[in-house]
């Protein structure tokens, strides 16, 4: 079973394009400069994506949408 759930992040996301965008660009910014991005404390995933997926369900990133 994956952790988070897409149910529980898609409580916090409206779409699944916009979360993998967002989950994406995160992981990409922690495997550049991991010592300017601060990963989550209690992260039980070993790879980028997850950590990202992890903030998005803990509510650590969000996203805003451009008028």
């Amino acid at each position: 079973m994956l952790n988070p759930s897409i149910d529980s992040l898609m409580t916090k996301i409206d779409s699944k394009y916009t979360l993998v965008t967002v989950s994406a660009h995160r992981a990409r910014q922690l495997r550049e400069t991991p010592e300017v991005y601060q990963k989550t404390a209690k992260s039980k995933s070993v790879n980028f994506v997850g950590m990202a997926l992890e903030e998005i369900d803990a509510e650590k990133l969000s996203y805003r949408q451009k008028d």
